[in-house]
């Protein structure tokens, strides 16, 4: 079993367990409680878990816990809110817009007026969302569902093609070293090439997504012009990704670019 898989069914346990012992690991997996340790102090170091003698417990709620939940994530809505108004403000009549998955990205499209605008997106909340606001053309790529997204590679190559004015992309997790990360590595590639086509890419991430990393990394902090978090982003964070190069836009009631 490769380390990727025993990490992705390290995390599930623990969620439906609450916590692990590295010998019953050991025993399901086939390999030495020495390589379950490495595991769980990789995990540990990604701020997934905490370690523990003889195994690891769930990171407690307020700790941001990383494990994907299906669509939409209602955490935070103060402060998605906040996020998805500014980004929202950032669209122009006639952009041609992708709108990657997940509960932030589909807070900009309950903003997004009926205009003219053209909008790229594999998310079918955010298709939904959308589809009664008759002067946005939607673009929908190819694919199967899986929960709420539309997810495969018969229509990268396509999608590849397209003049994208801006990308509002999501993450699981941003960290200095790790980079933007995510669990599900379907979702890995379209990122990619949403990325790929995008002249300007903004990441929409609330402040419990910073300093944490997830399994898979899938683009690097220099790769997005534009940060766009909330006010409950501590200033000292604020100032380490600034100091590394990135770009942040704090939104909330007197949004200030630094």
């Amino acid at each position: 079993m490769l380390a990727i898989d025993r990490h992705r069914r390290v995390i599930e346990q623990l969620e439906e367990k609450g916590s692990i012992k590295v010998s019953e690991l050991s025993e399901q997996f086939g390999v030495t409680e020495k390589t379950i340790r490495e595991d769980l102090e990789r995990l540990e170091e990604k701020g997934l878990l905490k370690r523990i003698h003889g195994g690891a417990i769930l990171v407690q709620e307020g700790e941001n816990s990383l494990l994907p939940l299906q669509l939409p994530n209602s955490k935070y809505p103060d402060a998605k809110s906040a996020i998805a108004d500014y980004a929202a403000s950032c669209i122009e009549e006639n952009d041609i817009i992708a709108l990657d998955a997940g509960s932030t990205t589909l807070e900009i499209a309950k903003r997004l007026k009926n205009m003219p605008l053209t909008v790229l997106t594999n998310d079918l909340l955010i298709i939904r969302e959308l589809t009664s606001k008759e002067q946005i053309r939607l673009v929908v790529p190819g694919g199967y569902r899986q929960h709420n997204l539309l997810v495969g590679t018969e229509a990268h190559d396509w999608i590849r093609k397209l003049n994208v004015h801006k990308l509002f992309l999501s993450t699981t997790g941003i960290h200095l070293e790790y980079g933007l990360t995510i669990f599900n590595e379907d979702s890995l590639e379209l990122k990619k090439v949403y990325m790929a086509c995008a002249k300007k890419i903004y990441c929409v991430a609330d402040h419990s997504k910073f300093d944490r990393g997830a399994l898979l990394t899938f683009a690097e902090l220099g790769e997005v012009d534009t940060f766009i978090t909330d006010a409950a982003l501590p200033a000292d964070t604020v100032k380490r990704y600034e100091e590394q190069g990135a770009k942040m836009v704090i939104a909330g009631a007197a949004e200030r670019m630094r």
